[in-house]
């Protein structure tokens, strides 16, 4: 666990192809646009959110929730980035759970017009790494609706292994759906 908060917002995990680095409530013009880009295909694998589409004040408002949530080690909500700094995605280990279990639940997307590039597998390597390094976690897990075999491929490419299917996990766009479960832990990393 990280003591210092103000090193807490200065997590950044390099790649060849992407970035990624805590969210900070500068960002909200970025996600903002990368939100209202991406409304139409998130809407079948996301919760609905209240309030409408997102504004300008709703991500700032997002943003300053999640730097609190690293401050208090419960949530770690990172920018996926390119090399010239553009925001492609996100990437949350969220639901940190300390003590005997030292485990955090991994969620992501990538913007619909950089899909297949790989940067969601590498962004899922990112996480992972720094949930074993620097955060000191043991275990990232991640449920995927059955019908969404892109993020599946993408774990799986990423070394998660395939755990079993929870029915009815997560209430999606209003339904209870269906998640395969997918983790890795420390021991799959080091060896």
């Amino acid at each position: 666990m990280l003591q210092d908060d103000r090193k807490s917002r200065e997590i950044r995990t390099d790649g060849a192809l992407v970035y990624i680095r805590l969210l900070r409530v500068d960002d909200a013009a970025a996600l903002l646009e990368l939100r209202l880009r991406n409304l139409e295909f998130l809407r079948p694998w996301e919760p609905r959110r209240a309030g409408g589409p997102p504004t300008i004040e709703s991500q700032r408002a997002q943003l300053r929730h999640a730097e609190a949530a690293s401050d208090d080690d419960t949530a770690y909500h990172f920018g996926v980035f390119t090399p010239d700094d553009r925001m492609v995605g996100t990437i949350t280990l969220s639901n940190v759970a300390r003590g005997a279990w030292q485990n955090a639940t991994v969620g992501y997307f990538i913007d619909e017009a950089e899909n297949g590039k790989g940067y969601a597998t590498e962004a899922i390597r990112l996480a992972a790494r720094t949930a074993f390094g620097e955060l000191g976690l043991h275990r990232v897990q991640a449920g995927v609706m059955p019908r969404n075999p892109g993020s599946m491929r993408a774990l799986e490419k990423a070394g998660f292994r395939h755990e079993g299917l929870s029915p009815r996990y997560l209430r999606i766009n209003g339904v209870w759906e269906d998640h395969v479960m997918f983790a890795l832990t420390q021991e799959d990393v080091s060896g």
